[in-house]
Order: structure tokens, then sequence, then C-alpha cells
């Protein structure tokens, strides 16, 4: 039994280390950054870079007008951020910000647009928006480069 136990300890303190952690923090900012970019794209006009289409200010001024805020400034604000902080978490730079910006827009569509999605998708973002503010970007980006360089 002892030898179990010893190779479940030896086991949990490779998967634990720095490299398999900074792979599954990697894919988390990865899957996190795809959902929200692909969110933003189907914002703006097809074609263009950051051309943000009628549907979208259609749909922030009729479906998504629980939102306490102007719905242009919402449209524009949700835009944006779906663009930046995906960049952001594939690139690994400020991802503790970038997960925070995210988890508060997951908890706003939670909240005000489609509350019936908690277990099925929200719960998802929550959480992998969570483990990146926990743990960080991981070994794997340009947070854990810019440490490395400016440590003492």
């Amino acid at each position: 039994m002892q030898g179990a136990i010893s190779l479940y300890q030896r086991l949990v303190a490779i998967a634990a280390s720095r490299i398999p952690e900074g792979l599954a923090l990697l894919l988390t900012r990865l899957a996190l950054a795809g959902v929200f970019w692909r969110s933003g794209r189907s914002k703006v006009e097809e074609g263009s870079l950051f051309s943000i289409s009628d549907t979208t200010y259609y749909l922030f001024s009729e479906e998504y007008s629980a939102v306490p805020l102007p719905s242009d400034f919402a449209a524009v604000m949700a835009t944006v951020a779906e663009h930046a902080f995906p960049v952001l978490l594939v690139l690994g730079l400020f991802t503790r910000g970038a997960a925070l910006g995210l988890l508060g827009m997951t908890l706003v569509i939670q909240i005000f647009v489609y509350p019936e999605a908690w277990w099925q998708v929200h719960a998802l973002w929550a959480a992998m928006c969570l483990i990146l503010i926990a743990r960080g970007a991981g070994l794997f980006s340009l947070d854990a480069f810019v440490a490395r360089k400016c440590a003492p």
C-alpha cells in the first residue's frame, strides 16, 4: 500500500510541476480566448477589421436592452473587450486583468442577457476565468517572460 501511495504522490508532483501546469494554463487561455474572439468577430461587419455592424447595435438596443448601460456604448465596449482581452490571453500578457474583464462580461451576460445559460455555458467560462485569475498565465506566456526579465 505504501508503494502505491508513493507512486501516486510522484505522479501528482509531476502533473503539478511547471511544464504540465503551463500547458494546462495555455490551453485554458486559448479556449477562453477563442470563445470571446469568435463572439467579438460576429459583432463586426464581415470583411472589416473593426467596423461594428448595424446588427450589433440593433441587438444591444433590443435583445440585450436589460444591460444597464446605453446600448450604443455597451455595443462598442463589448466589441472592444471581445477583441482586446482574447489577444491578451493568447499572448499571456496582463492575463489576470484580461480574465477579470471577461469574468465581468460573463456575469453581465448571465445576469442581464441569458440568465438561463449558467450551467450550459457561463459556468464553464467563469471557471476558466477564475483559474486564470488565481494561477496567472503560466510558464508559456509573456507575463512569465516579463517576470523573469524583471526579477532581481
